[in-house]
């Protein structure tokens, strides 16, 4: 006789996975509305914590190719929230930057994402917090998880 296939709810995946569909499904339309999707709003907060940035080292920072870094730049451009400056060490090479508009754009954003992550884990005590972001860190580190969430 065959053992009976586990439920699943039987597997922590598939808690994780519930929990992750609803904190990103919710995130994800609330940065839309604002007119970027999420893979553009990590591009611009990783912008925002450096004067400028070379695309090559963007895409090591955000664990991207660098045609996905191009891409993203372009899409960021076209919605006149970054700018390119060419390196002046390098005419072949530029730097990404965010602008006016991309700068006053993060912050908002910022708050829209506390206020996601309060709505989702606001019931929570603040040990409980803490303890489940330290589970999901030492998971992150010991299976070298290294690229940010943008899916």
């Amino acid at each position: 006789m065959d053992k009976r296939p586990s439920n699943l709810d039987a597997h922590l995946g598939y808690w994780l996975r519930m929990v992750s569909n609803a904190v990103s499904h919710g995130f994800a339309r609330e940065v839309e509305a604002e007119g970027v999707t999420v893979a553009e709003w990590v591009f611009l907060r990783v912008l925002y914590d450096v004067e400028s940035i070379a695309p090559s080292h963007l895409s090591e920072r955000m664990g991207m190719t660098r045609g996905a870094i191009s891409k993203l730049a372009d899409r960021l451009v076209e919605k006149s929230l970054i700018e390119r400056q060419p390196n002046p060490e390098d005419r072949r090479a530029h730097t990404l930057s965010l602008n006016e508009a991309g700068r006053t754009l993060v912050p908002r954003l910022a708050n829209l994402a506390d206020r996601n992550d309060a709505a989702f884990f606001g019931g929570l005590a603040a040990d409980e917090r803490q303890r489940l972001a330290q589970i999901l860190r030492k998971i992150v580190l010991d299976r070298d998880l290294a690229a940010p969430p943008i899916d």
